[in-house]
């Protein structure tokens, strides 16, 4: 059995590894950056005074908190961005006065956190539901903006994991703070740059209405550590916008489906019926004639493109469809996105009026430059779930091709008729349904199929498509047995190393302080298995940035809840003598929404392979990420990490990253959080009812598009019940889909403390369900399982199952050896 070495490095220098990843990071946020307005204002001149103001202008959020969080080395500010690039900023009085109030807020909160953590079981949740607010500046004077070209005003939110936002000013509604100064800027007649700097959507109707002098917003999301040297980039021209939006942003917040009875707005925090079936973002927007203010897909740019389709081939099981771009504008270079949606024959079930089957970005083109893309789209794109049938179906009909850069601006290219009704793939039975309730239906009329196709659909060739039908029902699975070790030895297997910390939400680990925690060290003296190291994502690695080593022993100084928290700004370090620092600066990367607004999936590629490098220095086995659930409301709070509300694109961008991190030996993913963790609030015990339809489209199809075209090593089930049951105790998600269905070969873990004593999951019917370890591991949970297998209700074959595939990815890990 190897000794193990220390995780980070005794010199506090910057590394290569981190200058490289700095560039990066820097890359992936300018990318992500989506220009949603623009009157002629971006870019801006070098030689521009600009009037700074607002409350991410000194303290721009680099990501959220909680487990998503990266306790990174230095953050860049908008303003620091923005000096360094050499613009001259007229409000430093103004910006001075706001860090005094900063501070003061921090010291007000950590505080109140520090108390509340008195009377907490466990001291994270007094973190997380008491979220730090960005306090409000003073009011902004003529002294402020005196000589001033523009003004460049920083709207921030702070969101994160254990509480969802609030439908409250300063959260999804503007602060009045912040309306009265942008209607001042207005009254002043100054030129204003509004930046969004926000997990999420904020309401932005009324004031775009009211300040005409708002003539650009640029949507930064959570840039990570780079941001504001991204930010000035993309001011000065330096660099061309050409992020896309992954979420509709609706002008109202009621315009949203079901916004009513989100999280804690309708008072039932256990139960939620997911009514809305499969109209989820741009779906419902389409299909119920609700107009956005910015549709899915949307993004401007400062040069602009021309798109036209080239032709279509009809392969066995997908098409072909070919787009050429260019670049008609005079000045700049750029890239766009090209969009391809299916429309599908309103017979039969509901459909929504059309979905994205379909994207490619270009390359860099310069002015006048051309490029052909290739799209393809699989024969599922065209197929819906039939509970009746219990498959995927595609109906006869005409099916419309679309193409465009954005979800509502969209040019009619090409049909393909089907000839008549195709299962093309079967699926399982499943055991838990949804409770007898009615779902959202629209079924769109004659006159609006022509209205939305128009004219050309009647006089442009039709092309026939023979869908292939379905060869099998299902991947053959065959369980994993490892008997050549005793059953009750496997048992520790079943949950993670059990320690003085593992109770610590997300900071379980001992081997790399700050790590989230390790599968067993039970078998590794008589059996020679090692132990996976665990840590959060997905903006990076979240590890303590520092810990300390004594010399004698080589024993490593522990740390609490909060002191692993936000850089040990609640409880600092403490020091000992005759002591070693050990240094961890991994990078604080974008979060998922931001990532996702590339849609690069050769960039996002490169990043896996950057966090790959970092678990590879860091003595990391498994990356609890990506993040895949979907946008169904903007006030989830945790929305920020996952991609997108569209599972198509969430499943390619989960994929990309997938294979970056996995092409790097002994390194896995752990896409989380498997199945509909769409609410923070309550997380651990609210009820998700939701139709087996809307749950295979919607909230399963990413993690799908991952499984089959990534191959992770491993899924995190959530804290949720899908349908009443538990997901870490329902056997339909972890053995009949994610398994028998999709072909998953890799290793099912529990979120951290699913199996609270107190109406939280069972721990041997994890087990049972296919859920292999339950983090962060309890003696409670040692106890549950083996008195269960005592009393036989758990089977020594389902013991057996869960270990073997627990060690088929240790040794994969460990050598290579295929999943």
């Amino acid at each position: 059995m190897k000794k193990w070495v220390h995780s980070g490095t005794l010199k506090q220098e910057i590394s290569q590894r981190e200058l490289k990843h700095r560039q990066l990071a820097k890359e992936l946020a300018v990318k992500g950056i989506v220009l949603l307005k623009n009157n002629r204002m971006l870019p801006i001149s070098k030689t521009a005074a600009v009037a700074l103001f607002g409350s991410g202008a000194k303290y721009t959020v680099k990501g959220g908190i909680g487990s998503g969080d990266v306790n990174n080395r230095e953050n860049i500010s908008i303003y620091r961005g923005m000096k360094e690039s050499g613009l001259c900023i007229t409000s430093e009085a103004w910006l001075s006065d706001y860090c005094t109030r900063y501070e003061r807020a921090r010291e007000a909160w950590k505080q109140c956190v520090l108390d509340a953590a008195k009377n907490a079981v466990n001291p994270f949740d007094a973190y997380a539901e008491n979220p730090f607010a960005l306090p409000e500046g003073r009011m902004i004077t003529e002294e402020d903006i005196k000589g001033a070209d523009m003004a460049v005003y920083v709207i921030s939110r702070i969101s994160g994991e254990g509480k969802d936002r609030r439908l409250e000013a300063g959260d999804y509604y503007l602060s009045r703070q912040e309306k009265a100064d942008i209607l001042y800027l207005q009254e002043k007649g100054l030129p204003t740059v509004l930046i969004l700097n926000t997990g999420g959507p904020v309401e932005l109707t009324d004031i775009l209405q009211q300040a005409g002098s708002v003539c650009a917003v640029l949507y930064i999301s959570q840039p990570g550590q780079e941001g504001g040297y991204a930010v000035a980039d993309i001011l000065l021209g330096k660099a061309v916008p050409e992020g896309k939006l992954t979420a509709t942003w609706a002008k109202r917040y009621q315009d949203y489906p079901l916004a009513e009875s989100f999280g804690c707005l309708d008072g039932n925090l256990g139960r939620k019926e997911y009514r809305e079936g499969i109209y989820v973002g741009y779906r419902y927007f389409d299909s119920f004639g609700v107009e956005p203010l910015f549709p899915f897909g949307y993004g401007l740019s400062y040069t602009s493109f021309a798109m036209w389709f080239e032709g279509i081939q009809v392969l066995q099981k997908e098409i072909e469809v070919e787009i050429s771009v260019e670049n008609t504008g005079n000045h700049y270079s750029g890239r766009e996105v090209v969009q391809v949606y299916v429309t599908h024959p309103q017979t039969g079930i509901t459909k929504e009026y059309k979905k994205l089957a379909g994207f490619a970005k270009t390359a860099l083109l310069c002015p006048g430059q051309k490029e052909k893309v290739c799209v393809s789209v699989s024969q599922k794109q065209f197929a819906y779930f039939s509970e009746q049938m219990q498959a995927w179906v595609v109906d006869a009909g005409d099916y419309g091709i679309w193409i465009g850069s954005q979800s509502d601006s969209l040019k009619l290219v090409a049909v393909v008729s089907v000839a008549e009704q195709t299962v093309v793939e079967r699926t399982r039975s499943l055991i838990h349904k949804k409770g007898d309730w009615d779902e959202m239906k629209r079924t769109l009329s004659a006159q609006e199929i022509k209205e939305k196709y128009g004219a050309r659909m009647e006089n442009d060739p039709v092309l026939k498509y023979i869908f292939v039908p379905c060869e099998e029902t299902g991947v053959p699975y065959e369980p994993v047995l490892e008997e050549k070790i005793p059953v009750q030895d496997l048992i520790p297997l079943l949950y993670g190393n059990i320690t003085q910390m593992s109770s610590t939400l997300g900071a379980a680990g001992v081997h790399v302080p700050g790590s989230a925690g390790e599968t067993t060290k039970h078998l590794e003296k008589e059996y020679g298995i090692p132990s996976l190291v665990m840590v959060d994502g997905p903006a990076g690695l979240r590890l303590r940035q520092s810990y300390e080593v004594d010399r004698t022993t080589d024993a490593v100084y522990g740390a609490s809840v909060l002191g692993s928290l936000e850089n040990g700004y609640l409880e600092p370090m403490e020091h000992h003598e005759n002591a070693d620092v050990y240094y961890q600066y991994c990078t604080a990367f974008p979060v998922g929404t931001a990532l996702a607004q590339t849609w690069d999936l050769g960039l996002l590629r490169h990043f896996g392979e950057a966090i790959a490098e970092e678990m590879r220095e860091f003595h990391v086995n498994l990356w609890l990420a990506p993040g895949m659930n979907i946008h169904r409301n903007p006030l989830c709070g945790r929305n920020y990490e996952y991609y997108s509300e569209e599972p198509l694109l969430s499943g390619k961008v989960a994929a990309a990253i997938t294979l970056g991190v996995q092409s790097q030996k002994g390194c896995g993913v752990t896409l989380k959080h498997f199945a509909c963790n769409n609410q923070e609030d309550n997380r651990m015990l609210v009820n998700c009812e939701i139709s087996e339809r809307a749950l295979r489209e919607i909230y399963l199809l990413g993690f799908e598009i991952a499984v089959k075209e990534g191959n992770p090593v491993a899924v995190m089930s959530s804290y949720n019940l899908v349908n009443g049951v538990h997901a870490a105790n329902h056997a339909d998600l972890c053995t009949t889909i994610l398994r028998e269905e999709w072909g998953f070969r890799g290793l099912v873990m529990s979120d951290w403390n699913t199996t609270m004593p107190e109406g939280g999951s069972v721990s041997w019917k994890c087990a049972e369900a296919g859920n292999d370890i339950i983090m962060p591991g309890s003696l409670h949970d040692d106890q549950n399982i083996r008195n269960a297998f005592g009393e036989g209700r758990l089977k020594s074959k389902e013991i057996y199952n869960c270990a073997g595939r627990i060690l088929k990815v240790v040794r994969y890990l460990e050598n290579g050896t295929a999943v």
